[in-house]
């Protein structure tokens, strides 16, 4: 039992609900966060009630969930926010939910539950459309997903406060790069309200604003949003050379170090208090700072943002990713495997890491490879195994998941120069093509996924180690979804050559430079 309740929670697992099976009662599923403030308020007040307590002990099977450590179930019981008060038959199917309940609310809901279980029973629960097993909207990857998608970037956007959409604004690091490429003006207009409201003076990056003019932050930071937007950053000094960007992409690695580094890898998050810090080691969440200080390392020759990168790389070899490419969510023996966002993100560091490094490309294929045996659904790929309890084994194909790993098959493409993985890529991608045109800026970055399919890779062979003058020129061409390949056998000796592209080898930083603007007018 928690000290701060007297609820008598169990875990998460199969445990609970065969006992609810067994006790024939419903499940209560709270779904709570170490950085959530209203998770904490509701726990002390709501289920520090001694009456309500009560009930929910009589009448419940009650399950604290921690949605960093048990993302699918964020995925499929998420109420629209956090804390998520979810009630579940015990099968695991849903009968209703909330988020923030008082207790006065509590109460009124817990008395409609229990009337609702009492004359229905199992009958009661119902699956959410998204986990019923229908099959994605699949069609062709053409050029018109791209052209969708950019236009989305005007249709979307605040001509008053800058960002996309006209309710609570989120930094939304993904859909900034993908306009970099398409509508520089919207990026690096976002990128400055970005700075001024949600980068805190300690280089921390709130998680959102809640009012349309960026005002009335959410103050908890989190490392899986705090390297997404020091990566765009750095993507904005690559494209503008603008010393701002690179400047505050150092700041929030500044902040990644000073607040959230455990001694052998990235902590999870800090709180709104900025007293509260979650240093759990995450493989997600550790592959994207990696990929995101490697990014600005690569752009920068930035020292402390490589050995940082070096850092996290080494705890994820080492630790969370096992010789058969298998990741593990975090350093526990009862933590899932395999969860897809972890995988897209390992596989995209290791990438970055062969690119930046000359050493990494092993891990990337590995993983790569593990990933598409395990996770395969059809073209499009599951969120995890297909096991578990309640709803975890039924199939999730979350977009954003798909693209991200469909963005890494891409990128170890290149590097093998292994035709299957970018055939993997144009099906996952293509997967869901059928419903692009109801796509929005928020999934812009889908469109820079289909664009590398529907366009001849960038890709710099480079005939020379990782770290010589003319690596480090590549890795400096300003598009932030080319591929750089170090001591590659496919340029001459000494040299940099564009793959596929029909120009000489380049013997100079300045004559790579010339080649690659001759392809691109």
């Amino acid at each position: 039992m928690s000290d701060e309740t007297r609820v008598e929670w169990r875990e998460w697992g199969a445990d609970a609900f065969a006992e609810a099976q067994r006790t024939n009662k419903p499940v209560l599923l709270f779904l709570t966060a170490n950085w959530c403030d209203d998770c904490h308020a509701m726990l002390f007040d709501t289920f520090g009630e001694p009456r309500i307590a009560a009930n929910v002990n009589d009448g419940f099977v009650p399950v604290k969930v921690d949605v960093d450590r048990e993302p699918r179930v964020r995925e499929r019981y998420n109420m629209g926010g956090f804390p998520s008060t979810v009630f579940t038959t015990p099968s695991g199917e849903l009968l209703t939910g909330a988020t923030y309940l008082g207790p006065g609310g509590f109460r009124s809901v817990l008395d409609r539950v229990r009337e609702t279980w009492d004359s229905q029973g199992e009958d009661a629960g119902r699956v959410p459309r998204a986990l019923a097993g229908n099959e994605t909207p699949a069609g062709p990857v053409t050029t018109a997903i791209e052209e969708h998608l950019a236009g989305q970037l005007d249709a979307q956007w605040d001509p008053d406060f800058a960002g996309w959409g006209d309710d609570a604004k989120f930094p939304m690091p993904r859909t900034i790069e993908f306009a970099l490429k398409r509508d520089r003006y919207k990026a690096t207009q976002t990128l400055g309200a970005v700075e001024r409201n949600l980068v805190d003076d300690d280089g921390g990056v709130f998680r959102y604003a809640a009012a349309r003019d960026w005002s009335d932050p959410a103050r908890e930071k989190l490392l899986s949003d705090d390297a997404g937007v020091l990566r765009a950053f750095a993507n904005a000094y690559l494209y503008t050379g603008d010393d701002t960007y690179r400047e505050t992409a150092e700041r929030i690695g500044q902040f990644l170090d000073a607040e959230l580094w455990s001694g052998f890898a990235y902590g999870a998050s800090v709180g709104p208090d900025g007293e509260r810090v979650d240093l759990t080691a995450y493989a997600g969440g550790n592959a994207l700072a990696a990929d995101a200080l490697l990014t600005l390392a690569a752009y920068t020759d930035d020292d402390t943002a490589r050995d940082s990168a070096e850092r996290a790389l080494a705890y994820l070899r080492e630790t969370l990713v096992d010789a058969d490419g298998t990741v593990r969510h975090v350093d526990d023996d009862d933590t899932e495997t395999d969860l897809l966002a972890d995988v897209a993100r390992v596989t995209a560091a290791f990438c970055r890491a062969e690119s930046v490094l000359g050493d990494g490309g092993d891990v990337a294929q590995a993983v790569a490879d593990r990933g598409i045996d395990v996770l395969g659904d059809d073209d499009a790929f599951r969120d995890g195994p297909a096991s578990g309890p309640a709803m975890l084994d039924r199939p999730l194909r979350p977009i954003d998941s798909v693209v991200e790993f469909a963005d890494a098959l891409l990128d170890v493409a290149a590097l093998t120069g292994e035709q299957r993985y970018r055939d993997r890529a144009e099906a996952a991608v293509g997967a869901f093509a059928g419903a692009a045109d109801r796509m929005g800026a928020q999934v812009a970055s889908y469109g820079s996924v289909a664009a590398r399919l529907t366009r001849d890779p960038l890709v710099v062979d480079v005939g020379t180690p990782a770290g010589s003058d003319l690596h480090r020129a590549a890795l400096r061409v300003a598009d932030h979804e080319k591929v750089v390949v170090p001591d590659s056998d496919r340029a001459p000796e000494g040299t940099a050559a564009l793959r596929g592209r029909d120009t000489d080898p380049a013997e100079t930083p300045a004559a790579l430079m010339d080649r690659v603007a001759d392809t691109v007018r």
